[in-house]
């Protein structure tokens, strides 16, 4: 390499700065002096600003030693490579879960099997290990999987098979040392999907309807499997019991054992990011990377459905016959009536509720002290309160004594005063919330929703707002239980309210990422709030899931019945480089290790 070309550092400098980073780089082998400018911090700092669009107030990320490194980091560690295609499924893939561990995930899918891999193989593949067919019980599908802290079970969550309107699930729990099925817990509605609260035990939802719009959604803890010991044990215990408004319900349940976060924050000044929402527009930010009850209840439930449809149909063969416009005049009166009808069944409602509710505790979510070091664990759910599409995310703290199934089975005492179970916490999203996540320790929740107009106004509980196509991706501080103003937006999704379903996303230590209904997987930085890579599939994308070993690994399932792998660029190169012969030095040093054993009388 030459020394020099004879132009000043300030020179080349300038010039490097009008030049894209991969020129900068090759231009960086020509001579010692460029090689020297090539590797500048001021250089790299605004390469990185202008390549990844970065507003200049966002600092570098606490955790990064240099810029250069840090570009680096963006443009080559993120899984957006597609390394194997897994097509065990015969059916739309729902949902991807890993274990803690990372050695193994597990897959759902519409053809009614949960499905289990092993990550480890020594080719670097990814091979199936077990395969669990849900038919016999019943079950139209499996939705939903998730490993225990030890990851010696398996929560297994599906849909029951039955009548259109049938809202039934079930949660199955299986050992992962024999594969053996071990219990069997009922689910109501189905997608609470249900969850982990411990090694032992999960959480499973069940709803029973109080009137046409007004519910009352339980949620149980239940023991994952009953052995010898525990025979005179009570198995199941409710925790909570929450009165639903406006048809709406409690789903998709998860748990947050929220530590002291002694950590620092992750994100960027609220202040200072609510500042710049108003100084300029959002735009979607894409860098390409060179790569591309009882059952008796139910059925008497759906028995009523059905006389009330023949009923429906009975009471309109009387009706006289009526010119279009006589007839959309007497629908019209009908929907107004029944609007007025919801209205009031809301009102009263709402009144039974403000007089049957256990007051909540305000220290119960209240900021731990420093010197208390309290861990505190929340129970998250949708819900809502205006419609029934799900817009709030609900927060119930859960107890140390409510973490096991010893004590009445019905929970604590109360007096018939207190009917009910009081949210602790409530965060209103403003949309139809279609997933949710947690970041590895915890501390954020990253929410899908998919926005409702500017000054709405739900007049009818059954009519909600139109939905908006473009996604947001919300993130709310479990710290300080506020929304951080700086929603996430790339994807995208098309489908109205009433056939909306959920898009499973996943958070790792430096990225969040999403499925999408435009057929593509997404992936963003969470400390720099920018959209880094798009994952396509053939179908709409349902579930992502980060290796919690290494965040460099990346899966994506779709529609298209397949599962996607995703390495980084430089897990690629890496797994492609060939194995490097012992350097001389080495090999030198060891002939005269020998040679001296030798000497001494050793073999």
């Amino acid at each position: 390499m030459a020394s020099g070309s004879g132009l000043p550092d300030s020179l080349v400098l300038e010039i490097f700065l009008h030049l894209p980073h991969k020129a900068v780089l090759s231009a960086g082998l020509t001579c010692r002096q460029w090689s020297a400018v090539s590797r500048d911090e001021f250089l790299w700092k605004e390469l990185f600003y202008n390549y990844y669009h970065i507003p200049r107030y966002v600092p570098r990320h606490p955790a990064a030693v240099s810029w250069y490194r840090e570009f680096k980091r963006l443009y080559d560690c993120i899984p957006c490579v597609e390394v194997q295609t897994l097509k065990e499924h015969h059916d739309q893939v729902l949902h991807l879960a890993f274990s803690h561990r990372g050695h193994r995930f597990s897959s759902c899918s519409k053809d009614c099997t949960v499905k289990l891999w092993d990550t480890e193989q020594p080719d670097g593949n990814i091979s199936l290990v077990h395969s669990s067919s849900m038919r016999q019980f019943n079950w139209g599908y499996t939705q939903f999987s998730q490993f225990n802290a030890d990851d010696t079970l398996l929560l297994v969550s599906g849909v029951y098979l039955g009548p259109h309107h049938s809202s039934s699930g079930e949660i199955a729990v299986i050992s992962l040392e024999n594969y053996t099925l071990l219990s069997r817990v009922r689910n109501k509605p189905y997608d609470v999907f249900g969850c982990w609260l411990n090694e032992t035990h999960l959480i499973s939802g069940n709803l029973h309807w109080i009137g046409n719009m007004t519910s009352c959604s339980v949620l149980w803890l239940n023991k994952a499997f009953q052995d010898i010991e525990s025979e005179n044990v009570n198995v199941v215990k409710r925790l909570f019991k929450i009165q639903n408004i406006n048809a709406s319900t409690i789903r998709t349940v998860m748990v947050a054992h929220c530590r002291r976060h002694d950590s620092p924050d992750l994100l960027l000044d609220y202040e200072a990011q609510a500042q710049a929402q108003h100084t300029q527009q959002h735009q979607p930010l894409l860098f390409d990377l060179g790569n591309t009850d009882s059952e008796d209840e139910e059925d008497k439930d759906e028995e009523d459905e059905e006389e009330d449809e023949q009923g429906d149909k009975r009471s309109s063969a009387h009706l006289p016959t009526l010119n279009p416009l006589g007839l959309q005049h007497v629908i019209h009166s009908r929907q107004n009536m029944a609007a007025h009808e919801r209205v009031l069944e809301a009102q009263v409602a709402r009144l039974m509720g403000s007089r049957r509710t256990k007051a909540s505790d305000s220290n119960l979510m209240s900021p731990s002290a420093p010197e208390e070091g309290e861990d505190k664990t929340y129970l998250l759910f949708t819900t809502g309160s205006l419609t029934y599409s799900p817009h709030q995310i609900g927060i119930k703290r859960i107890m140390p004594d409510q973490m096991t199934t010893c004590g009445p089975v019905l929970g604590e005492e109360r007096s018939t005063e207190e009917f009910f179970d009081s949210l602790d916490h409530v965060i209103d999203i403003h949309g139809h919330i279609i997933g949710m996540g947690l970041s590895p320790d915890h501390r954020y929740l990253y929410v899908n929703s998919r926005a409702w107009p500017t000054g709405c106004v739900i007049s009818d509980p059954m009519s909600p707002p139109p939905i908006a196509e473009e996604i947001d991706l919300h993130v709310i501080d479990l710290k300080s239980l506020r929304e951080e103003r700086r929603s996430l937006r790339a994807h995208r999704a098309f489908t109205p309210n009433d056939e909306c379903f959920f898009i499973f996303l996943d958070v790792s230590r430096d990225f969040v990422a999403s499925g999408a209904e435009d057929k593509h997987g997404y992936i963003w930085d969470r400390h720099y709030n920018i959209c880094l890579a798009r994952l396509q599939h053939d179908d709409v994308v349902n579930s992502v899931a980060f290796c919690p070993a290494d965040q460099e690994l990346l899966l994506s399932a779709s529609d298209d019945s397949t599962i996607k792998v995703w390495r980084s660029p430089r897990m690629v190169r890496l797994g492609q480089a060939p194995s490097r012969p012992p350097r001389a030095r080495k090999l030198l040093s060891s002939l005269f290790g020998h040679r001296s054993a030798n000497l001494n009388g050793k073999p």
